[in-house]
């Protein structure tokens, strides 16, 4: 998988989940072959989409697009 389907992914599901998502949400959702997110992956995303991750609870983060983008 390329980075650019990754992020239009990601993306989509989380625009449609305003709530936003676990990683673990996202990969069984998505069914992404990744067991973990690749951090710089992860950091132009938060570039280029505006994504946010905070902690919800326990040790989860939950995934969202910022409100700005």
């Amino acid at each position: 998988m390329r980075y650019t389907e990754f992020r239009s992914r990601i993306e989509t599901a989380l625009l449609d989940a305003p709530q936003g998502l676990t990683w673990k949400m996202l990969r069984d959702q998505l069914e992404l072959p990744y067991e973990r997110p690749c951090p710089e992956w992860t950091r132009r995303l938060e570039t280029e989409i505006g994504l946010t991750r905070e902690r919800a609870g326990g040790r989860a983060l939950v995934w969202r697009i910022a409100a700005t983008h």
